[in-house]
């Protein structure tokens, strides 16, 4: 007789299911999945849309029932709600399989506690939010502050802050430690600082900060079972009221709590044809780099004006950030003279009494001294008074030249009589002076001396001048012209100076031309190193010796 035995084949099953049907805002669920399925995990993506994923554990176990073994596993994902209302957690795919949606109510949240009531409370752990402007305007740059406490030890932990719908949420800085004590308690405290910009005018809710660790915790936790190694702490969310743009606001729209300009370094005078500086600081308080606007300076009348970058520097000084902004102008003036330079003026938005500003610096009036060269004076205007007057002033110096022509004579005379003198000594000691003797190579010793010839073609001026007005090639040719006798290359010039500062600048000057070097550096670097002029190597200028030498050379 044959026996057939037909064994079912087991069924599969999945399985979800929250630890609670209601929560308040800020505060977090456990859903548990469990599954007899052996390989894959559950895609948890769908829970990223209304939740945030706290912690997930995984455990696995093996029942034996009526001789049959059943593996099991279960995940556990801690959620934490991103809104208010009646959200549902969505069906999650494991392997071929599908757990059923789940409902959850999210209250508002419980209210916002300060630090000193959470450590009355006796909180060993709690975190803190700060907004500097709970009804900022659009676009206004807000300060987040988000602080944990601590009064245990901890081992590792993770503090998030969440974006919200409808702003911009930006970690700023480096994390700040520092300790307090509250209630009578020691905490430690790691703050955390953040930018949130509003998108648009309306409710916007900041969600509820939280904080996932493990605890120090001695041996007598693990060996009693318990649980102080595990640390959770959860803020409250927080509502803002986005203010939209008023209808009365400068254009750009700049909103700020307090903008302030000055002047750091402004010259008493100028000097026709040579760049002066001027340096211009603005101070925003409630803004970033990417809102302020470009400081500029426009070129008055009668004047060039060259505008390096910008330097800024960020802070976050009270829980309100603050940017300063640092911007020098080159000024070159073409001719002697009375020059007017406008000051810069700023139009903004004071958010604490919602009122418009506007920033303004004082104009410039500078005196224009006469430079050099072609800048010496101004362009006269010709006319027919100023040729009489001219010629009548030409007159009563002819007038005296003759009364003293005498005596001018006289020394005249006598100066080209030394002059002859002088020329007839110099003949004399070039003809008592031997014939060159020629080198093995058949050169004469005159043609072997290294004594330059020919004079440079700049001077100091000139290269203080291309490096306030002009660009790094103007700067290499003026340097290059300044060696006597001028140079055609770099490298002969780098050769040619005795300064390590100085090579050191024209490496930097070169990889500014020709690599990837930075321009500013290199223009900064040049006018260190050169601001008293090249410093040349001594040239050895003696005759060779006429005899030969004593060993052949090689």
């Amino acid at each position: 007789m044959l026996l057939i035995c037909v064994i079912p084949l087991a069924r599969a099953e999945t399985s979800a299911s929250l630890d609670r049907s209601s929560v308040a805002l800020g505060e977090s669920v456990t859903l548990t999945v469990q599954t007899d399925q052996l390989r894959g995990s559950p895609d948890l993506t769908p829970l990223l849309d209304d939740f945030a994923l706290q912690d997930q554990s995984t455990r696995r176990s093996v029942q034996n029932i009526n001789g049959n073994f059943r593996n099991s596993t279960t995940y556990e994902i801690v959620l934490a709600p991103k809104r208010s209302g009646e959200l549902v957690v969505p069906a999650l795919t494991l392997g071929n399989q599908r757990t059923a949606p789940l409902r959850l109510k999210v209250g508002e949240g419980r209210p916002v506690i300060s630090a000193d009531s959470a450590a009355q409370r006796g909180d060993s752990t709690f975190v803190e939010v700060e907004v500097d402007d709970p009804t900022p305007y659009v676009q206004q740059s807000v300060g987040v502050t988000l602080r944990l406490y601590y009064a245990v030890p901890l081992a590792s932990g993770q503090l998030e802050l969440d974006s919200p719908d409808g702003a911009l949420l930006q970690k700023i800085g480096d994390d700040v430690q520092s300790s307090r004590n509250l209630a009578g308690r020691h905490y430690n405290v790691v703050e955390r600082r953040f930018l949130l910009v509003p998108d648009h005018s309306g409710k916007l809710v900041l969600p509820a900060a939280r904080f996932n660790g493990r605890g120090a915790g001695g041996w007598m936790d693990d060996f009693f079972g318990g649980n102080s190694r595990d640390i959770r702490a959860a803020g409250s969310a927080q509502t803002l009221q986005v203010k939209p743009l008023p209808a009365n606001a400068p254009q750009p729209w700049l909103p700020l709590t307090d903008l302030k300009l000055r002047y750091l370094d402004a010259p008493q005078s100028l000097r026709a044809g040579q760049a002066a500086k001027v340096t211009i600081e603005a101070v925003a308080s409630g803004a970033t780099q990417s809102q302020l606007p470009e400081l500029s300076l426009p070129a008055p009348p009668g004047a060039q004006v060259f505008a390096e970058p910008p330097q800024f520097n960020e802070r976050f000084i009270d829980g309100r950030p603050q940017v300063s902004m640092t911007r020098s102008f080159s000024i070159v003036p073409n001719q002697p003279g009375r020059l007017d330079i406008a000051g810069l003026r700023i139009g903004w938005w004071r958010v604490g009494d919602d009122s418009p500003q506007q920033a303004v610096l004082p104009d410039l009036t500078l005196k224009v001294l006469p430079g050099s060269g072609g800048f010496a004076t101004p362009a006269p205007a010709a006319t027919t008074a100023d040729v009489g007057s001219n010629a009548a002033s030409a007159a009563t110096s002819d007038d005296r030249i003759q009364l003293r022509q005498p005596v001018s004579r006289v020394w005249i005379w006598l100066s080209a009589g030394f002059a002859i003198l002088w020329l007839l000594t110099l003949l004399w000691a070039l003809l008592r002076r031997p014939a060159p003797v020629l080198a093995h190579g058949g050169k004469s010793s005159a043609a072997t001396a290294r004594v330059p010839t020919a004079r440079p073609r700049h001077a100091l001026a000139d290269l203080k001048r291309v490096l306030d007005t002009g660009d790094l090639d103007e700067v290499a040719e003026v340097l290059k012209g300044m060696a006597s006798p001028p140079l055609r290359e770099l490298d002969a010039l780098s050769a040619r100076l005795s300064s390590p500062d100085q090579r050191a600048a024209i490496e930097t000057l070169r990889r500014a031309r020709w690599a990837d070097g930075d321009a500013v550096s290199a223009r900064h670097a040049l006018r260190q190193a050169f601001r008293d002029g090249p410093q040349w190597r001594v040239v050895d200028n003696e005759d060779p010796s006429p005899l030969p030498p004593l060993y052949p050379q090689r």
